[in-house]
């Protein structure tokens, strides 16, 4: 620190009298100047250790593709996916249905289609394709129904079109035509939630079981579904939002 000092001198005294006068005035302000400088490296050395609030940072959830449809992960870890309604029954078929994957329905209406996704094109153990047919027919008008179970089939993506035979109407937004054999299954249905990785997974009790100690298990009833999500919530977390997506329509959570 560079200190300038104005000097006048006093004429009625002697130059040594004068410098005496300022070398005294001198000394007062170097101790002033040390005790300012301490001052200053006690407030730095303070600042340095305080720590400033942090701003919190909006995390957004990053969501996988698969997310905007039903899916679950099967207990032999296949991913299986299924549609809301009319307009993602045709994505997942159209879009993200694949030559080697596995494809249910009912011949009921308004169920949704479901894939098994296999991309390593393996041969899909029986375990998943009665899980995915459980799903089918949980997720269909087989819920409201109050059965305990719905049959259902499976085919090949290949079997699956949008063309129609000469002089038929168009297909509505959803549907297919499927050509050849049909596999069926008599289904049970059963759904159970759980929280996987901080996503809202639903599916067959044997998967969620397989994926997740803390589950909730759910059965047809006519609980309103924003008062039975609250009561999952509270016991899985997750977002109130997609717990409520994932279930099927009214329903009650099952007492064991």
């Amino acid at each position: 620190m560079v200190l300038i000092m104005e000097i006048s001198l006093d004429l009625s005294k002697s130059l040594e009298k004068n410098a005496g006068d300022y070398f005294d005035k001198a000394k007062k302000l170097k101790k002033k100047l040390t005790g300012i400088k301490e001052i200053i490296e006690k407030s730095e050395q303070k600042l340095l250790n305080i720590k400033l609030p942090e701003k919190k940072k909006n995390i957004i959830k990053k969501k996988e593709w698969y997310e905007k449809f039903r899916w679950f992960i099967s207990s032999d870890d296949f991913l299986v996916i299924g549609g809301r309604d009319a307009t993602t029954n045709d994505i997942i078929i159209k879009k993200y249905t694949e030559k080697f994957d596995i494809v249910f329905h009912t011949e009921l209406p308004g169920s949704p289609f479901v894939v098994i996704k296999n991309p390593s094109e393996i041969e899909i153990p029986e375990r998943t394709l009665i899980e995915a047919a459980e799903f089918c027919a949980s997720y269909s008008k087989s819920w409201k129904s109050g059965r305990g179970s719905a049959e259902v089939f499976y085919v090949n993506p290949q079997q699956l079109t949008k063309e129609v035979p000469s002089g038929m109407a168009g297909l509505a937004k959803g549907a297919f035509m499927i050509y050849g054999k049909r596999n069926f299954m008599e289904a049970k249905l059963n759904i159970a939630l759980c929280n996987l990785d901080n996503k809202i997974m639903a599916g067959p009790l044997s998967a969620i079981r397989k994926h997740s100690d803390k589950i909730v298990e759910i059965i047809p009833g006519n609980e309103k579904i924003s008062d039975v999500a609250k009561k999952i919530q509270k016991i899985i977390g997750g977002d109130l939002d997609e717990i409520i997506r994932a279930l099927p329509s009214e329903c009650t959570i099952k007492k064991h």
